[in-house]
């Protein structure tokens, strides 16, 4: 099993950091790649002309890579709202038809789709929160739904942000083609950790960030889409964006038609060499230790968490065939004790509320000790 990688970040010896979930500490070799491109903008002079156009490549290269995509197919975005903004752009819901989201998903893949659906006459269909934790049969169910206005879109995260669950994707993507309609996937807590594979699954969309499992900087995320939605029109229009816009070039706007592939839906401003070369070391590790290794050691950890934790009178635990293998979320039937959140904090223990939920999200730097660390904390303080 892959061991611990504690000694390749900057983590001291009494922190216990299980809210990878939030944000991820930056690997020291993602640090040392922000702090090189930091000293590059500082002599602007000394870069060479080639030099951002490398590190897009190399991101998007890396970013398909987790994902089992074609390059060619990868745009380099901002944020997964930009991402669904930019799918908002691409699809052209029909009136009278219905869009799926999840109950208390997160706002990105959600909002794009309530802020049109008055405008365009379509609605948004909310998929309720399970009591037993399935979220793949609620949605099935709700894809199913006898009577149902014609489905277009399921706009959903991988994994629930929240309460860790997990929907089986799969069966979702088949059970949409079946009707005809479309999916899109905020695979913000699913990328790096959980397989992931854009050729199997054929999404119309898939998007995801850096800043959280595959241990890259804020503000750099990707935008898997399907080839079927390549023609269309980008959020931004950009000079990259076209077959032959150029500063150096006489005349100027030579070729302004679209290029080819995903690179038109690229965001303005990407060349943002401090933070590129950033997302691509951290992703670059997280492919080096493999997709399948990651997801062992995660789920051996949140399993130790589980099973630390599960006699517990006053705190309920999640079915682990419906959870995703990295986070735990804990409820509480009685409600949250007052301050937990902070008392666990003074000693150095870090995860996070959500919802009512206490959140619970090792990475590979976290070990044995530390979830035997939080267990016995967490037992004395809510004792």
């Amino acid at each position: 099993m892959l061991p611990s990688q504690r000694a390749l970040f900057d983590i001291p010896a009494d922190v216990c950091y299980l809210n990878a979930a939030s944000y991820s500490p930056l690997p020291l070799a993602v640090q040392e790649a922000g702090r090189t491109g930091v000293g590059r903008k500082g002599q602007p002079w000394t870069l060479d002309a080639g030099l951002a156009s490398r590190l897009n490549e190399r991101t998007r290269r890396a970013a398909a890579a987790l994902i089992n995509a074609d390059p060619e197919d990868v745009a380099l975005i901002s944020s997964v709202a930009y991402g669904v903004a930019t799918a908002g752009k691409l699809v052209q819901v029909t009136a009278g038809y219905r869009v799926l989201v999840l109950q208390d998903d997160h706002s990105s893949p959600v909002l794009e789709w309530m802020t049109r659906a008055q405008a365009e006459g379509f609605t948004v269909e909310t998929v309720r929160q399970p009591y037993d934790g399935d979220w793949t049969a609620s949605v099935l169910a709700a894809i199913a739904r006898p009577g149902a206005p014609q489905l277009a879109l399921a706009s959903i995260a991988s994994v629930h942000w929240s309460d860790g669950g997990a929907l089986d994707l799969d069966r979702i993507a088949a059970a949409l083609r079946a009707k005809g309609a479309g999916l899109l996937v905020d695979a913000t807590h699913g990328v790096g950790v959980m397989k992931v594979d854009v050729q199997a699954l054929d999404p119309d969309f898939l998007i995801f960030p850096t800043y959280k499992w595959v241990l890259g900087p804020y503000g750099r995320a990707f935008l898997y889409v399907a080839r079927r939605h390549q023609g269309g029109t980008p959020l931004e229009q950009t000079g990259f964006g076209r077959r032959a816009i150029s500063a150096e070039s006489v005349p100027y706007m030579k070729d302004a038609s679209y290029t080819a592939g995903a690179r038109r839906f690229d965001m303005g401003e990407r060349d943002h060499f401090i933070s590129m070369e950033m997302a691509a070391v951290g992703m670059e590790m997280m492919a080096g230790w493999g997709q399948a290794e990651v997801e062992a050691r995660l789920s051996m950890l949140t399993q130790r968490l589980a099973d630390g934790l599960g006699n517990l009178k006053d705190v309920r635990l999640p079915d682990p065939r419906l959870r995703a293998p990295h986070i735990l979320s804990l409820s509480f039937p009685s409600g949250m004790p007052d301050g937990l959140i902070e008392r666990l904090a003074a000693e150095k223990i870090h995860v996070a509320p959500r919802l009512g939920r206490m959140r619970i999200s090792p990475h590979v730097y976290n070990d044995e000790d530390d979830v035997d660390r939080f267990v016995s904390t967490f037992r004395r303080l809510v004792a």
